[in-house]
Order: C-alpha cells, then structure tokens, then sequence
C-alpha cells in the first residue's frame, strides 16, 4: 500500500515551522557576522528614530503621524496588489506630503537645528539638564497667588504638562524666566499689558504671559463664571494642564483639570493639589527620559529577573 499524503494543513504547518527555523538561524548567522561599527550604526539609527518619535509627541502630531503610516501601508498593499492608479495616487501624495511636513513641523525643525548647533541635542537622548525645584516654584505660585485673593486681582495660570502648549505660547509674549511672586504679581497687576491673558508655565520656569486659551463650550458651566474661569476649564479640556485662577470679583482660588474645576480653594489646599499634580510622589525617584531612562528599566527588570530564579 502506497503511505497516505499529509494533508494541506498539516503540510503548511510544516511550511511555517521551517520557515520560522530558518529565520531564526539566519538571524544567529547574522548576529554572529556583526562588527562593532554596526552596532554603531543601529544604535545611531534607533536614537534618530526616537527622536523623531518624541518630536512628534511633543507637538501633538500623533494623528497626523497616524495619518502618514496609513498612508504608507495602503502603497505597500496597492503595490501588492498591483493597483496601478491606486499607487501611483498614493505616490503622488508622498511626495507633496514631504514637502507639506516640512512647512507644518517648520518651527520644531528650526528648534531642533537651534540646539544641535548649541550643543543641546543631548536633551532628546534624555540627557539630564539643570534641576528645576518644582517645589520652589509651587511655594512661589502659592504666595502669588494668596496675595492676589486678597486683593481681588484677577490670575491665570498654566502648568504644561505632557500635552505641549506651543500654540498657546505662541499667542502671548516669550518671558523664559524664574518663578517667584512678585514677577507674577506684577504681570497681573491692574495696569500691566500683560494682565488679561494667560501665563504658562513650561519645566519649572515661566514660558510666556499674555497667552490666549480656547473658552469652554460647556453649556452647564454656572453662570456665574467669568471669561477667565471658562478659559482656564477650556484649556484643561483640550490638554493635561492644571490651570490656576484667581477670580477678580470675588478673589476665590479655584483650580481646572480635566475640564473640572475646584472652587473657593484655601492657600494650603491649593498648594497640595498643586504638589499631588505636579511632583511625583513622595519616595518616588523621577524617572529618566530617553535612552538612560530605557538603560534603567533594563536593569530593573533584570534584577526581578534574577530575584525570581533564587526563589
């Protein structure tokens, strides 16, 4: 009797294993090959990438980068396919796009080449910069803050967060100094220019003042909120920001998260919220960003590692 052929499905399964072995074999082959320039240059090539990665993350551009990766993967299956029209539109697209990305990420690019020419470039690898004393500068917002409820002069303030403020920065006037309070006294002094918009806050140092914030179109806000209290909620709605605001009509402290706002806050209240949303936790190490911070989780879940096989 002739043996029975194996089935179509078993035979695939073959197929796959096979291939699967011979992908990790080449890989063992490859990886025994490898010279110290390349890896050199995959360590170079991984940097960029992740600062292309955290470029885009500080600009808000995670949909339109979702966008260009649709885009890609809709030519690669229109070639697989073989969709002439198909690709060559996508083709076309490209091309325009490159050009449209660089107009739009102008001002990123222009910053970016700004730092590599003065030795900042370090800053997207994680490289650590001077400490800022966030508890210094909350203490200062505080004691600003107090001393204009008791005069009744109207504040707002914004603390960045993940979510970048660039195109609110934009609308006010650069200032790029210390937080204390009396700087912060005098911007929302009655008679300073800079009084009706908005400070933000960026890395522990005052970024701009005079800044316009997008109002909230929440229609069950009371209606006794003024114009500043709806700007400040507004700007919590469309970023992480915690925003600070010191009413004009009644000199109440108040605090916007998350398109929430707490009211009639006492000076100590509002300097421990300011902390829990600010400053990690007590006994908490900050983390590291970039490279030295994915070096140390390495090591973290190495030594777990580790502790399991002795148990």
């Amino acid at each position: 009797m002739r043996p029975a052929s194996a089935g179509p499905c078993v035979q695939k399964r073959r197929g796959l294993a096979m291939g699967f072995t011979d992908f990790i074999s080449n890989s063992i082959n490859y990886m025994t090959t490898m010279r110290i320039t390349d890896i050199i240059d995959i360590l170079i090539v991984a940097g960029l990438i992740y600062a292309c990665i955290r470029l885009i993350r500080r600009t808000n551009a995670i949909r339109l980068a979702r966008g260009i990766v649709l885009i890609l993967l809709a030519l690669v299956v229109s070639d697989l396919l073989n969709l002439q029209m198909v690709g060559s539109l996508l083709r076309r697209i490209v091309e325009i796009g490159l050009i449209a990305i660089v107009i739009i990420f102008q001002p990123e690019i222009r910053r970016l080449l700004e730092r590599m020419g003065s030795g900042k470039f370090a800053y997207f690898f994680g490289a650590p910069g001077v400490p800022v004393t966030m508890e210094a500068v909350i203490n200062q917002t505080v004691l600003a803050c107090a001393s204009m409820s008791e005069s009744r002069t109207g504040a707002l303030i914004v603390f960045e967060r993940t979510s970048s403020l660039n195109d609110q920065i934009a609308t006010g006037t650069v200032v790029n100094a210390d937080v204390s309070s009396e700087l912060l006294r005098n911007i929302f002094f009655v008679n300073s220019p800079l009084h009706d918009g908005a400070v933000i806050m960026r890395d522990g140092r005052l970024a701009a003042a005079g800044c316009m914030l997008p109002l909230s179109n929440n229609a069950s806000l009371s209606s006794d909120l003024g114009m500043r209290h709806r700007a400040g909620i507004g700007m919590s709605e469309h970023s992480d920001a915690v925003v600070a605001i010191v009413s004009e009509e009644t000199g109440s402290i108040s605090i916007a998260m998350d398109g929430m706002l707490k009211r009639h806050l006492t000076p100590e209240t509002f300097g421990k919220i300011l902390r829990a949303e600010l400053m990690p936790d007590v006994g908490e190490q900050p983390k590291k960003r970039g490279i030295p911070g994915l070096i140390d989780a390495a090591k973290s879940f190495k030594v777990k590692k580790n502790d399991k096989k002795e148990r």
